[in-house]
């Protein structure tokens, strides 16, 4: 097999929840040696699991974290078995120290030592509650690049505030932008971009960063705000407002200058298609797709401005039509004349969908503790260096002995040691919760 583009490259990971996770498992997707740094003193938030000492009887009683586990059962071990983090960790490794001791700090910086990037999207303060700089590892190794990713960068007033993706949203005003026009903020659904968008450019940054070293040999601190990353989203809503003093509202499934736009019910229980019509050319397609019926001629729906202005009218004509046909059919034949249109599919339609199918999009993964399940592969592929899913999410401290033993250089008789005393394990402390 080919090397693969980030080979060579060691990655210390100390992320959790979504953005960071989906950042380093990019980078481990390219053949980056990505370590996660855990610890079985204490469970993180975000971690692994929100509560890696749950039981079956008490996931039973929650509909949410049942949906979490395979067949709802959290098992013996259920800081192996959460999907939200199996989703995130392919092709990592894992290993445990307790940062709280000397000992701990010392292993950690002989690490840093054979490393060539650290990553982290604690609260600011989180790392330096543990004397874990950029300055501190810079000591260690002068070309460290450092990523760090917190809800609103390291400096500014804000920068000690607790943020997760939802919240980051809101402090950007995107938050007012998702939803139906009637819905009150209350009701605005729980669903954001901004962790795995934060992810995506955090990996992107890494890259950015190793080339300047290569070029240069000097590494960097990056500093990601993730609610700075998600503003870039609204770029149109700030720019009307400075030009012309509009506060941007929500506009529900339509689009500022396109009609008809949105997401109309179709034939069968709870199916529907997307649709988009943004010009004169798109929507003669979408006229001769139908037949060009009498409606479509009418004088109110002749050009862009005019069906803009008529849009309730003209989504009643198109929910009609559309409801007379199924989702995928209304796709292939709106696509035929040039039309955007895809349907709205649930998880059971994605994993059964031919074209993902085709493209493998989709790859088995056989985990010790969770099964075996198709996971969510790889976005995007190079033609030289293929990518994929080579190795399960890892167990709890499942490479302690690799990164102790071979990486470290640690004897047998070291290694017992540091296990006695707390760093080294693949279950949870027995007092931890």
């Amino acid at each position: 097999m080919p090397n693969l583009p980030l080979e060579g490259i060691r990655i210390i990971d100390f992320t959790v929840v979504i953005a960071g996770p989906a950042a380093t498992a990019k980078l481990a997707d390219m053949g980056a040696e990505v370590i996660r740094v855990e610890t079985i003193q204490e469970i993180g938030a975000g971690g692994r699991v929100n509560s890696a000492k749950i039981t079956k009887e008490q996931v039973q009683h929650a509909p949410i974290q049942r949906r979490s586990y395979p067949d709802g059962d959290p098992g013996e071990r259920p800081w192996n078995r959460g999907a939200n983090f199996n989703a995130h960790s392919r092709n990592k490794y894992s290993m445990t120290v307790d940062l709280h001791k000397p000992e701990g700090m010392e292993i950690l910086s002989e690490l840093v030592a054979v490393s060539d990037l650290v990553i982290e999207n604690h609260a600011t303060d989180f790392m330096e509650r543990r004397g874990i700089s950029y300055d501190w590892l810079t000591d260690i190794k002068k070309d460290m690049i450092m990523i760090r990713m917190p809800g609103y960068g390291t400096t500014g007033p804000n920068a000690y505030w607790r943020s997760f993706g939802i919240s980051a949203e809101a402090q950007a005003g995107r938050a007012l932008l998702n939803g139906y026009t009637d819905m009150a903020a209350s009701e605005i659904p729980w669903r954001n971009p901004a962790d795995p968008v934060h992810g995506a450019t955090a990996a992107f940054a890494a890259i950015v960063a190793l080339h300047y070293r290569n070029r240069t040999g000097k590494g960097q601190l990056i500093d990601m705000g993730l609610s700075e990353n998600i503003l870039g989203f609204v770029g149109p809503a700030f720019l009307d407002y400075q030009m012309n003093g509009r506060v941007a509202e929500n506009l529900g499934n339509r689009h500022a200058y396109g009609a008809p736009h949105g997401c109309y019910q179709s034939n069968g229980e709870d199916r529907w298609v997307n649709i988009t019509v943004l010009n004169d050319e798109e929507w003669t397609g979408f006229c001769n797709a139908l037949g060009n019926p009498e409606w479509t001629q009418e004088d109110r729906f002749s050009s862009a401005a005019l069906r803009l202005e008529n849009q309730d009218p003209l989504d009643q004509h198109v929910a009609q039509w559309a409801a007379q046909h199924d989702h995928y059919e209304i796709m292939h034949l709106l696509q035929k004349h040039g039309v955007p249109a895809g349907p709205v599919m649930d998880v059971a339609d994605c994993y059964n969908d031919p074209h993902l199918q085709e493209r493998g999009y989709f790859e088995k993964v056989e985990h010790p503790e969770a099964g075996t399940h198709l996971y969510p592969g790889m976005f995007f592929q190079f033609s030289e260096t293929p990518l994929s899913i080579v190795r399960h999410t890892p167990l709890l401290g499942e490479h302690n002995e690799y990164v102790y033993k071979e990486l470290l250089g640690k004897s047998d008789t070291e290694y017992a040691a540091l296990e006695k005393a707390g760093h080294i394990g693949m279950d949870y402390a027995p007092h931890v919760n």
